[in-house]
């Protein structure tokens, strides 16, 4: 089934655990955000790289990457991932943002002017109000000249019929479109060049719409290796003149002894008869000394979307559905009072038979950015489920918090200028 990223439709994408998404395990992460514990942040891919990299005492870092659609206002929807870059942030995470202005251009006809503005205006200063460190990469893809030379690159290793299959790309869509997938590609695989840090662990935190893009750059940067890494062998890629020399180096970068291996030139392989401390760092810097890349696949996390307070999807396309960060406390107040919930047609019913709070945007609001604590959490839907919390107090206690957040985050964003702000080529 191809998954469009582009769509603001709400979509049943239960089904993708066939592609390879695995449940995701808080345990072992530090003081894990509420996202990570109440089932939010629900999957993920190779996410134990980055438990192991925050793991280690001294704390190497590990490579973030988000980005930001300037095409509408940041609404809640959008937070949720802007939490978890918060909080790898202060685990030693190295925080990259893209602002996607090629691919507003392209797949929604916003210009690139337009974009950089939005971008600030809407986001960045949101992030910051938020608590993103001031020093975070913020870049726009159409000036970042590796993340271009990157997506050009990789697409030499895709096919139209595989981006179609991938996205389902019809004869309608129009060539700009097709490319913004591999700019995305180098949106997230340019964190690992030399000159951004080097080949290491990367994360890359997204809604579980967006994982098309998470296996298309998985499969470029496996496909753009010298070697290839199989349990306890080691395939050599290259020219038939290039295969003897990068075994010896490969060799010789792992400081094996005759009796710790096995190689069979003629297959390209080397056969590893010991277990070698990190060998994929070792393997992907080799790779590197070599002129290669030696990218890491990028890891993933996966979280539910928001829905919106009318119904499907929360969309800045859609306002109505969106409680945006820029809304005024009056204007958030009056859209809770309105929304929908999971209440009884009557005070009544709802007395005798409890509400949903598992389909109410009231109490998904709550349970997602607005109630710390577990235990309040937890009071909260019992006393809906059991009848005893009635749907105008929900609405009213909701906004009371709104009201308060929104507040002191205009305040925050009110102390911060567009001088403030450094957008990187």
């Amino acid at each position: 089934m191809p998954i469009d990223p582009w769509s603001s439709e709400e979509v049943d994408y239960t089904k993708l655990s066939s592609f390879g998404i695995e449940d995701f395990d808080a345990k072992g992460l530090p003081n894990p955000a509420p996202l990570f514990k109440r089932g939010i942040v629900f999957g993920q891919r190779d996410f134990w790289r980055i438990k192991e990299v925050i793991k280690q005492k001294k704390k190497k870092k590990f490579a973030v990457l988000t980005g930001l659609m300037p095409s509408g206002k940041m609404h809640f929807g959008h937070k949720m991932v802007i939490d978890q870059v918060l909080y790898f942030q202060s685990l030693g995470g190295e925080v990259f943002l893209a602002v996607a202005d090629l691919e507003a251009y392209a797949t929604r006809n916003v210009p690139l002017e337009k974009s950089g503005k939005v971008a600030i205006s809407e986001y960045i200063k949101n992030y910051l109000a938020l608590g993103l460190d001031p020093k975070t990469e913020f870049y726009p893809q159409s000036r970042r000249k590796e993340v271009l030379d990157l997506a050009f690159a990789m697409g030499r290793s895709v096919t139209l019929s595989e981006a179609n299959a991938i996205y389902g790309f019809g004869n309608s869509t129009s060539l700009s479109h097709i490319y913004t997938p591999l700019i995305q590609v180098g949106d997230i695989l340019h964190v690992q060049l030399e000159e951004h840090g080097g080949p290491r662990p990367t994360l890359v935190p997204v809604g579980i719409d967006q994982d098309p893009h998470i296996r298309l750059t998985r499969d470029l940067a496996a496909r753009n290796r010298m070697f290839n890494i199989q349990d306890d062998a080691i395939f050599v890629r290259g020219s038939e003149e290039e295969i003897d020399p990068r075994m010896d180096r490969l060799i010789g970068a792992l400081n094996l002894k005759k009796r710790e291996y096995k190689e069979n030139r003629k297959y390209r392989a080397l056969y590893l008869k010991k277990k070698v401390t990190n060998l994929e760092k070792r393997v992907a810097d080799l790779e590197s000394e070599l002129g290669g890349y030696g990218f890491y696949p990028p890891s993933s996390t996966y979280h539910r979307h928001m829905h919106g307070l009318t119904g499907g999807k929360m969309s800045s396309s859609k306002p109505d559905s969106a409680i945006f960060l820029t809304d005024s406390p009056k204007e958030a107040r009056k859209k809770v009072m309105r929304c929908k919930t999971g209440g009884a047609v009557s005070v009544e019913e709802q007395r005798k038979d409890g509400g949903n709070p598992d389909v109410c945007c009231v109490y998904e609001l709550l349970l997602y950015h607005m109630v710390k604590s577990d235990e309040e959490l937890a009071d909260i839907y019992n006393s809906c489920r059991s009848g005893e919390r009635l749907c105008g107090h929900c609405k009213k206690d909701c906004a009371d918090r709104l009201e308060i957040f929104l507040r002191e985050l205009e305040d925050k964003r009110r102390g911060i200028s567009d001088k403030d702000i450094m957008v990187n080529p």
